[in-house]
């Protein structure tokens, strides 16, 4: 009967303790407002070590500079305008609240203009302004490298594991 008990509570040890490293591995980030006003912060970053990774999660951005499979990217916001709907705006002539990734060989990218190396029509949610149409990596490396598309660039283990465009009016 005593190993029936100590082999139950085994069980629900490794039980418990597999779904809790499973979660662990595996969070839900919730994704900030694609037309958030304020630039997203990462609490705890050291910028004076250098361009690297962001901790993991979703940041509202744009990708600077692609080079040798690596994404250099900051945050944006969004700015209202007096006579257009607005704009998104990148950070102040100076600042160096910048980040750099490898992309992942598995990321998502979801466009919101096409497959195409140069935006073309409108592929978003209807209720979201997000891109839903899924590309390649090379569309993404290449699209991205020549210009700034405001986007949702996801971080998992110092990696871009997804990027999700921005319709932008």
């Amino acid at each position: 009967m005593r190993t029936l008990l100590a082999a139950g509570a085994a069980a629900a040890v490794l039980g418990a303790s597999g779904a809790g490293a499973q979660a662990a591995v595996a969070p839900k980030d919730k994704a900030p407002a694609p037309f958030g006003t304020s630039f997203q912060p990462d609490p705890g970053h050291d910028f004076t070590r250098g361009i690297h990774s962001r901790h993991d999660g979703v940041l509202r951005g744009w990708i600077t500079y692609v080079g040798d499979g690596v994404a250099e990217y900051e945050p944006v916001k969004w700015q209202k305008g007096t006579r257009a709907e607005g704009r998104f705006v990148g950070l102040p002539e100076g600042d160096s609240m910048a980040y750099a990734s490898p992309i992942a060989g598995h990321v998502a990218f979801l466009s919101a203009y096409g497959c195409g190396t140069s935006p073309s029509g409108m592929t978003v949610g209807r209720k979201t302004g997000l891109g839903d149409r899924k590309c390649s990596r090379s569309v993404l490396i290449k699209r991205h490298a020549g210009h700034r598309m405001p986007s949702l660039i996801t971080v998992r283990k110092g990696h871009i594991t997804r990027v999700q465009e921005i319709w932008t009016p």
